[in-house]
């Protein structure tokens, strides 16, 4: 018998999405407005504010990645400088392979050959976080920036209006959801 492939449908999903973004570059800008859409929308979202970021990525974040339907993972110039985004992206890419988990991936501000190669202001970046890491947590990091920097994505530099970009993903998500998107856009 082959190997079968992670099914999402026998997963019992609690959170439709899990946003993985760098704080410092997204929350107040593309991240505000996002969310608000698909609060409207009636999109389940983890919301991260309970938890304190100075610590390793902990059960409760491991929790919410792996029970959420969709991981809308924000690449920004800044997200390979904390090693607590390339931590949820690594579990994140666990619960691809695992559970079927869909990962979406924008590129905010920058190439995705960036991310893929490690290269340019996001490359010297992540050089800079991985100093005195393991070779076996950089070379985690970098299969999780390469293996999600390959799923077609959202590239924000090739946007004329972040507005109907933001409801475009949202359709997107709402298809993956199997929702129908509303028709009501104001």
């Amino acid at each position: 018998m082959a190997p079968s492939s992670p099914s999402s449908s026998s997963h019992n999903w609690v959170y439709d999405i899990f946003p993985s973004f760098s704080g410092k570059d997204v929350r107040v800008t593309f991240l505000s407005h996002f969310l608000k859409e698909l609060d409207r929308r009636l999109i389940s979202v983890f919301e991260d504010n309970e938890i304190e970021r100075s610590q390793p990525i902990g059960p409760k974040l491991q929790w919410a990645i792996s029970d959420s339907r969709i991981a809308v993972v924000v690449f920004s110039k800044n997200y390979a400088s904390s090693s607590w985004c390339l931590d949820e992206l690594v579990e994140i890419v666990k619960c691809k392979e695992e559970f079927g988990q869909i990962v979406m991936p924008i590129f905010y501000g920058l190439d995705p050959s960036h991310v893929r190669q490690q290269s340019e202001e996001f490359g010297k970046i992540f050089e800079n976080t991985i100093k005195g890491k393991t070779d076996d947590e950089i070379q985690l990091w970098r299969k999780a920036l390469t293996d999600v920097a390959n799923i077609a994505g959202y590239h924000s530099l090739n946007w004329d209006n972040e507005a109907k970009v933001i409801e475009e993903i949202t359709n997107d998500i709402l298809g993956k959801l199997n929702l129908t998107p509303s028709k009501d856009i104001f």
